[in-house]
């Protein structure tokens, strides 16, 4: 049976030994659409900087950088991503200390894969319970905490009612909002104001040459709606 890739959710696997690495990517590709790898702790903060994955799973003891110094300045700005580590039984004294640095787990090795699944999974869930980010691609998403768009880790400035068109739009992804729908939702203060489509076109073409090409789809003849990854 196939199972449908998790795409809203983004994994970096931090792992020095190539075999068990690349194995490990291959089990995680099964559920995951974005998978990121790295061969060290210093590789493995490069990628997280650029592409801002939700969850990190890391080995403990790696060259350059280990799993401890990787999380500690990961930690320093960002107590959000979540962190699973992997170690020896051997590293019990490190995983008393990685405690501290709010990890969400950490799996002894050799780790069993239905371990590792449930753990995944688990986590996921947690992130789409808390998450208010809205993905359109790896480093673009709309924030619905604050209602900014970003891209590349930079805000893209918004006028108030550019930002209000995707505060709507981005309530219901994948749904059909109309011109109508649009108009009544910026004016909902001015019933007095007569509907016009063509201030609602206008608006829509100012945003969308703000933003990422096709963040706004048209449903010709219907209205406008947004469809995240």
């Amino acid at each position: 049976m196939k199972i449908d890739l998790i795409r809203d959710i983004s994994i970096l696997l931090a792992e020095d030994e190539e075999e068990l690495r690349e194995s490990t990517v291959e089990y995680l590709q099964m559920f995951f659409s974005r998978v990121y790898s790295a061969a060290c702790g210093k590789e493995a903060y490069e990628i997280y900087k650029e592409k801002r994955p939700n969850i990190i799973l890391t080995d403990i003891n790696m060259p350059n950088l280990d799993g401890l110094s990787l999380i500690s300045n990961i930690r320093e700005k960002d107590k959000e991503t979540k962190v699973i580590i992997m170690s020896a039984h051997s590293d019990q004294e490190k995983l008393l200390h990685a405690v501290k640095l709010h990890l969400e787990t950490y799996l002894i090795k050799p780790i069993k894969s239905d371990v590792l699944k449930k753990v995944l999974f688990d986590t996921v869930e947690q992130i789409r319970v808390t998450n208010r980010r809205i993905y359109f691609s790896d480093n673009i998403y709309w924030d619905s905490d604050t209602y900014t768009f970003w891209e590349n880790n930079a805000e893209i400035q918004l006028r108030k009612k550019e930002t209000l068109l995707l505060k709507l739009l981005c309530s219901k992804p994948n749904h059909n909002f109309t011109s109508e729908d649009i108009f009544n939702y910026l004016h909902q203060s001015a019933s007095e104001n007569e509907f016009s489509n063509d201030a609602v076109t206008s608006l829509v073409k100012r945003t969308r040459s703000k933003l990422p090409k096709d963040t706004i789809k048209t449903v010709y003849g219907s209205g406008y709606k947004i469809v995240p990854i």
